[in-house]
């Protein structure tokens, strides 16, 4: 049983493909632990911790878009909802722990005739 989901966080958006398997994690076509630092690694494995679902299954990641924080919380967000639909009893569990909610916050645009998007260029009374 191959499981499809799709996570997305600021600028990135990452389609996870979840198998019965060992553990292998790949993202896109390198392991994990080349692609991302140890810290980012554990965004990636905690709801399997959560679960304690470590090495039961294989992921194929394609990610694109944004940094590595972004990427790595969006890979975060489609592994919990592929694991709620692997089994809907741990749906209680993820969402307990924040793991389900996807996190809407982006960049806000800069505005013409300003410095960025709320700084201002510097007045000058005289």
């Amino acid at each position: 049983m191959k499981i499809h989901t799709i996570g997305r966080r600021k600028r990135s958006l990452a389609r996870i493909y979840l198998t019965y398997g060992n553990g292998k994690i790949m993202i896109n076509s390198i392991n994990y632990r080349k692609y991302f630092s140890q810290y980012t690694q554990n965004k990636i494995l905690h709801p399997f911790q959560i679960l304690d679902y470590n090495n039961k299954f294989d992921i194929d990641i394609k990610v694109i878009g944004g940094g590595f924080n972004g990427q790595a919380e969006a890979i975060c967000l489609a592994i919990s909802r592929a694991l709620c639909i692997f089994n809907s009893n741990n749906k209680e569990l993820l969402k307990k722990n924040g793991l389900l909610t996807r996190d809407s916050r982006e960049v806000e645009r800069k505005k013409f005739g300003q410095k960025k998007a709320r700084k201002k260029f510097q007045f000058s009374k005289r």
